[in-house]
């Protein structure tokens, strides 16, 4: 399977799902959306472990690497046993598409890349960056109503992702491609066929027009943005300046997160330190607060979990909702 498999690298709302859908409409490569196949095997406490688990995971990592160092091959021997598993789900689904690639979108892989890059070191990669305040506003607006705290509190996404990414782009351990999300939606036909050279494929103009294509089946992915669009479009390149220009809280805010941040790996993400806040020089008059998505069932429920989650382990509905899990847990158990 390593020769027929594509990863697309990216970190949540980079553009990953939109290129997902661009380079699926090929005839060669096949998708569906964000599997998670990779993700729990690379906490199966060899590598890495979970936090909590239904069984005694610390004592599972002693054991689990203490077996691997009495097989022939050690390491190399699981590595082994993991990718006959990978191989045959990734294998067995692409069984009848008529396609060549597999194509796996899923973002959480930018944290587990030691792991993966050793499971499949011949497989393709293409490595997808956008702007790092872009993306972190297109974050806290898509699922926590614009508050950047509340968003950075549930998940320090660039903290996360900047480091991992840009170890991996620099190391350059595997065959990859470094896609730019702001030259790709600006000059999609010339980074398309970029990559499908990489890829050792033609260029396709459903690729660019994606859209006129049957979509991939429904799965995890951009629940906010996936199906408004047909091609790649420029709209949402600048709108995070526009956002936070005169909005001082959001620039304090953001101007300390990228600070946090190592110079040297946003420089290998391609965004220098220095030209970080350039954009809102273009950008006149106070800022404007984003477009609201339409109303959906998805950002209904958004509301709702954004409502009911505030404050829950202080106020009285999280008491009662602790203790009703408490009774829950003594029932089930």
């Amino acid at each position: 399977m390593e020769d027929t498999l594509l990863f697309i690298i990216g970190s949540p709302r980079s553009g990953s799902t939109m290129l997902m859908r661009m380079l699926s409409a090929h005839s060669e490569i096949f998708s569906c959306p964000e599997p998670h196949i990779i993700t729990p095997l690379a906490h199966l406490g060899y590598y890495e472990t979970v936090e909590k688990a239904p069984y005694d995971h610390l004592r599972g990592v002693d054991a689990i690497r203490e077996f691997v160092e009495q097989l022939p091959a050690k390491e190399a021997d699981y590595l082994d046993a993991c990718r006959a598993y990978t191989d045959v789900l990734y294998g067995r689904r692409l069984q009848g598409t008529g396609k060549r690639f597999f194509l796996d979108k899923t973002p959480a892989y930018g944290l587990v890349l030691g792991f993966l890059q050793k499971l499949y070191p011949r497989a393709k990669y293409v490595v997808l960056t956008r702007h790092p305040v872009a993306i972190f506003s297109s974050y806290a607006n898509s699922f926590f109503d614009g508050d950047y705290k509340a968003a950075n509190d549930f998940n320090p996404l660039l903290n996360r992702y900047v480091p991992s990414l840009a170890r991996f782009l620099r190391e350059k351990p595997v065959p990859m491609v470094h896609v730019q999300y702001e030259k790709l939606v600006g000059n999609a036909q010339e980074e398309a066929t970029r990559i499908l050279s990489f890829l050792g494929l033609p260029f396709e103009e459903a690729v660019v027009e994606y859209g006129s294509e049957k979509q991939t089946e429904k799965g995890l992915g951009d629940p906010v943005n996936v199906n408004r669009h047909s091609r790649p479009m420029t709209k949402s390149v600048a709108k995070w300046a526009q956002e936070i220009a005169g909005d001082s809280q959001k620039y304090a805010f953001m101007k300390s997160v990228i600070d946090s941040l190592d110079a040297d790996d946003l420089e290998v993400w391609g965004y220098p330190a220095g030209d970080i806040f350039k954009p809102l020089e273009q950008v006149s008059g106070p800022g404007q607060k984003p477009k609201k998505p339409p109303l959906d069932m998805f950002q209904l429920q958004r509301k709702a979990l954004l409502l009911l989650r505030r404050n829950i382990h202080n106020n009285t509905f999280g008491k009662v909702v602790k203790k009703i899990r408490f009774a829950c847990d003594v029932l089930l158990r």
